[in-house]
């Protein structure tokens, strides 16, 4: 077993745990039994269907081929020429109707792979910019950090609705006080599971992201003006759906000023110092044709 694929089933064991916690706390033993069940079926069913799941959560629309769209049609084609030129098969590449910029990927391997970048993000950054965006994507499918990802958007969504279940009926263990205090802290105790998971792959993603691109400072540029958009502009499908939250290059629930204490994300100042510090470090060496393109919009 793979250190990825170690950690991912570590991830699953305690999404899994703390799923059989709750359902013990609202039905006993037996209850605990039912969640362990539905948790091993979520699972797998997750390992097939969450990139399916997420990409209709936000609406999002896949570029074809025959793409009518210019900019939609370039776009798709030098992610999936830089996605060669990493060694890597071509993703699945989705358009998402929202204002604020950003952009995430999915899916459980390298051959079942998708990206996702918002309108917003496409008419806001320079050409240049967005490639950067897509090679950090396309560094969390080479990683094979998706399938940890997604599944977990999954998990930490059911165990916010148990939570929010136990409101009403309680808590069998705690009455409706029990029931309280668990639809509080169970969400945040998932949300530390996806914090912890989500931190350090996105300096690994930005740091393979700069070299797919072969520009650090493009992946820099981009998280300045994603991190300025993001906190302007609310991603309704965001708000909606809040686990996937740590799936993004930028926390999408910044629109409405979210509480940075359980932050997915580490802060965007450190990850543009890094690679503002690797751009310092190594010439630049552009590694497509979109080099020295303008801006998409």
């Amino acid at each position: 077993m793979t250190g990825n694929s170690l950690r991912t089933f570590m991830l699953l064991a305690v999404m899994t745990a703390l799923f059989m916690a709750i359902g013990f706390l609202v039905g006993g033993a037996g209850g605990a039994m039912l969640a362990f069940v539905i948790a091993a079926g979520m699972n797998l069913f997750a390992f097939w269907n969450a990139d399916k799941m997420v990409l209709r959560m936000h609406g999002a629309r896949e570029v074809t081929p025959d793409e009518r769209d210019p900019a939609l049609y370039q776009f798709a084609r030098d992610t999936a020429d830089m996605a060669h030129n990493a060694g890597m098969p071509a993703p699945r590449i989705y358009v998402i109707e929202s204002a604020q910029p950003n952009a995430f990927a999915t899916g459980r391997d390298l051959n079942n792979a998708a990206v996702a970048a918002t309108t917003g993000l496409l008419s806001q950054l320079n050409r240049q910019e967005v490639m950067g965006v897509m090679a950090h994507e396309l560094a969390h499918v080479k990683s094979r950090d998706t399938l940890t990802m997604t599944v977990t958007a999954t998990l930490a969504g059911a165990i916010g609705f148990l939570a929010n279940f136990a409101i009403f009926f309680g808590s069998r263990n705690g009455g409706l006080l029990g029931g309280i205090l668990l639809a509080i802290f169970a969400p945040m105790a998932a949300a530390l599971v996806q914090m912890a998971i989500s931190r350090s792959r996105e300096y690994e993603a930005d740091r393979i992201g700069a070299e797919i691109c072969g520009n650090p400072q493009w992946l820099a540029s981009a998280l300045e003006k994603i991190e300025r958009g993001a906190r302007r502009t609310v991603n309704e499908a965001a708000e909606r759906n809040p686990a996937t939250a740590h799936m993004f290059i930028i926390n999408p629930l910044n629109g409405q000023g979210a509480d940075n204490l359980f932050s997915t994300h580490p802060a965007t100042a450190n990850r543009i110092a890094r690679l503002r510090e690797m751009a310092g470090n190594a010439a630049a060496s552009p590694a497509g044709p979109w080099g020295q393109q303008g801006p998409w919009g």
